[in-house]
């Protein structure tokens, strides 16, 4: 119980004190999975939609893909993603192992296929009948697609919640690809596993209650956005 105590103590304190460290690994978690999930949601949510509307030879077969790819290991995705951009990978000449970029494009693999997966749900889900309606009222394809967005919104906005919780937890994929160099590429999650592998146990408690906290800031606007748009 103390050290739970402790931890919440060094977390207000790091708050308001507004500690340098703390300040720029939070802001840099923050910056790097916001990154990634606009990134996954502008692929994610037209794959999505594809697979939703549009019939073809295999489509149950990468459905199964995108389903599979929901429960990604992020440790695993770390790996393949450290294989392309080591110095003699495919991607070496990039020179973006061990840096915030590595991050983004880690996290970015592992939201893309939660966002495709509940974008194609959130679709199937509208009634079929609506399509028609909008075509036999002379829709564009175009009005068409952001008319079936606007109403699957409320789904969508879950799918959005989906993702950034999944990256933003992560710690196995960002540690391999990132390297937690201090004052680069440490983020809250494995600032949290280094000071913990340290005895540190107060500091690593109060790195993650900050992450909770930040998490749940992100959460609550979210939520906030989802049950206002219910309302009307």
């Amino acid at each position: 119980m103390d050290l739970i105590l402790d931890g919440i103590r060094q977390a207000i304190a790091l708050i308001l004190t507004h500690d340098p460290e703390t300040l720029a690994i939070t802001l840099l978690s923050l910056r790097i999975s916001l990154t990634a999930t606009l990134l996954s949601l502008v692929i994610g949510i037209p794959v999505g939609v594809y697979l939703a509307l549009v019939e073809f030879p295999g489509r149950r077969l990468v459905l199964g893909l995108v389903n599979t790819g929901m429960a990604l290991p992020p440790v695993v995705v770390g790996l393949w993603v450290s294989i392309f951009l080591w110095r003699n990978g495919p991607l070496g000449d990039w020179h973006l192992l061990y840096t915030p970029t590595a991050i983004v494009i880690a996290q970015f693999i592992i939201a893309v296929p939660v966002v495709v997966g509940l974008t194609t749900i959130a679709i199937q889900q509208l009634n079929p009948k609506l399509r028609l309606q909008l075509l036999a009222l002379g829709a564009s394809r175009w009005q068409i697609l952001w008319l079936l967005l606007r109403e699957a919104r409320l789904p969508l906005l879950a799918a959005i919640m989906a993702a950034f919780g999944s990256i933003i937890s992560e710690v196995g994929a960002s540690m391999i690809v990132g390297g937690n160099l201090q004052g680069s590429t440490r983020v809250l999650t494995t600032a949290t596993v280094t000071e913990a592998s340290k005895g540190n146990y107060g500091l690593a408690l109060a790195l993650g209650l900050i992450l909770l906290a930040l998490v749940y800031v992100v959460n609550l606007a979210l939520t906030t956005i989802q049950q206002g748009e219910k309302k009307r």
